[in-house]
């Protein structure tokens, strides 16, 4: 792959926005591509915006997605839609908590992985890929429930989308 990708995962403090891009950002490197990311904090603490940037493809320059240029756009928290609707490419795909449904999931935390799953779908990387850098990302008591939450959101994506492998 030569062309970058670029994702904006985007919520509210808390939410997982920054465990997130970091396994995005990992799960990009086990796929054997040159990763760049970026954080943007603001009022994390105090439940305020969060957003990361991950840009990955054969050689990338810049850890920063320009607005407009975004491929997909992973939101947490609906209410940060608006205010990140303008980092999205035309043709650009939103995927927001209504991706999956929040019955299946084992707990609210793992809103953030089921969404990278449905993420995942459209992406080129493996489900082995996936699960390797989810494994790497959390302590071993909790791989099991994010593991489920990731394999959720990635067939809910792919039963939405019939078109994605």
């Amino acid at each position: 792959m030569t062309k970058v990708t670029n994702v904006v995962v985007a919520g509210l403090g808390g939410q997982g926005v920054l465990r997130g891009t970091d396994i995005l950002a990992d799960v990009a490197l086990r796929a054997g591509y040159d990763v760049k990311k970026s954080e943007i904090k603001g009022m994390s603490q105090r439940g305020g915006s969060v957003t990361g940037d991950v840009r990955f493809g054969g050689q990338v320059f810049s850890p920063m997605v320009a607005a407009g240029e975004a491929d997909f756009l992973l939101v947490l928290e609906p209410t940060q839609v608006a205010p990140q609707q303008h980092m999205l490419r035309p043709g650009g795909v939103l995927i927001t908590p209504d991706a999956v449904r929040a019955d299946q999931l084992p707990s609210r935390k793992t809103l953030n992985v089921a969404l990278l799953g449905a993420l995942s779908a459209h992406l080129p990387m493996t489900e082995e890929q996936w699960l390797a850098a989810l494994r790497a990302g959390f302590a071993e008591n909790f791989f099991a429930g994010n593991r489920q939450a990731f394999l959720t959101g990635r067939e809910a994506q792919k039963q939405a989308s019939p078109n994605l492998k």
